[in-house]
């Protein structure tokens, strides 16, 4: 239909006129990540369409403005322009590095492969924060933590007055800025975003109370989670009350999309921001399959720890941050399509 309509316009035009060197354009999916755009003449532009295999629906433009194209065609130059990401990160979550991306020029496709929710029984951590005046540390090691810790302690009817005596650290600016947001500001951030870089702020800090020996650690955290901190803290000589404050799911909703997809060799890179998330990916994909489906596909990790979960689920990452921050992803990536 779009190649007969074209050459029934184009030679209507010619035959009342209009010169063969006028200029044309047609647009495909105008203003999205998926836009395509052919330019040429009335005399070319039926073969250079053809030859694109461009399909219907399409805008057709004719006339000198099109010869503008190249000065104004700041929407398809952006660095990341057409290419299709999956974002793997829990919906409620997703808006950051989807608008980052998508800020690039990236197509934007959310797969959730974890949900992020209280524990089955929140007990536990109720007994903690009733208890919180036993404790000398406060250790909150993501925004789930920060996040879940306070709901629980509001859902108490209680409020930050009771942490007044408390010391806090993080792990990550973002972390740490969440944590700002309740008015409380952290008295620990490591260099780096890792437990063992808590461990080892803890051992560099020059504070007449640093001392860990015999000091209490409250460490509401995931359910599952390394044990690398309240082990090396325990070392230290603390006492570690490890609570579960969240838990991440298997989301399954969109795996029959994203099976599809790989099959049909539409996407181009996938983005990891946590062990969960590329374990439970890795779940959706017939093993004997994972391999032809990721083929040609970029691996893109947040950090070491992540990278280290997908190498043993045998997905070797292609890209991983150099800081563990979902800016630190974004710049990972356009880094790499930028020199590739």
């Amino acid at each position: 239909m779009l190649f007969r309509s074209l050459e029934n316009i184009v030679k209507n035009l010619i035959q009342n006129g209009k010169a063969k060197d006028t200029p044309v354009a047609l647009i495909r999916w105008g203003t999205t990540p998926k836009q395509q755009t052919i330019t040429g003449t009335l005399e070319n532009i039926v073969q250079r369409v053809r030859e694109a295999k461009l399909k219907a629906p399409a805008i057709i433009i004719i006339g000198h403005v099109v010869s503008l194209r190249e000065e104004l065609a700041w929407f398809d130059a952006r660095p990341l322009f057409g290419k299709r990401i999956i974002i793997t990160r829990a919906r409620a979550q997703a808006s950051a590095l989807v608008q980052k991306l998508s800020d690039l020029g990236a197509d934007c496709i959310e797969i959730p492969t974890i949900e992020i929710s209280p524990p089955k029984d929140i007990t536990p951590l109720q007994n903690s924060i009733e208890n919180i005046k036993q404790y000398d540390w406060l250790i909150l090691t993501s925004v789930n933590g920060v996040k879940f810790f306070f709901d629980t302690l509001f859902g108490m009817g209680k409020d930050v007055r009771i942490l007044g005596h408390l010391k806090f650290a993080c792990i990550g600016p973002v972390t740490k800025e969440r944590l700002r947001d309740y008015g409380i500001v952290s008295d620990i951030l490591p260099e780096t975003y890792r437990a063992e870089s808590v461990v080892k702020a803890f051992s560099d800090m020059d504070m007449p109370d640093i001392n860990m020996k015999d000091k209490k650690v409250l460490l509401p955290r995931a359910k599952k989670a390394r044990t690398i901190l309240p082990d090396e803290l325990e070392k230290m000589g603390a006492q570690v009350d490890a609570i579960t404050a969240y838990e991440t799911l298997l989301n399954e909703d969109g795996k029959k999309e994203l099976i599809d997809r790989l099959r049909k060799r539409e996407i181009d890179a996938v983005t990891f921001t946590s062990s969960s998330t590329v374990s439970n990916f890795m779940s959706l994909i017939d093993p004997a399959e994972a391999k032809s489906l990721m083929n040609g596909v970029l691996v893109a990790s947040i950090g070491p720890i992540t990278s280290d979960t997908a190498r043993e689920l045998g997905l070797e990452p292609d890209i991983e941050a150099e800081e563990y921050t979902i800016p630190g992803l974004v710049d990972a990536l356009l880094s790499h399509y930028l020199t590739d």
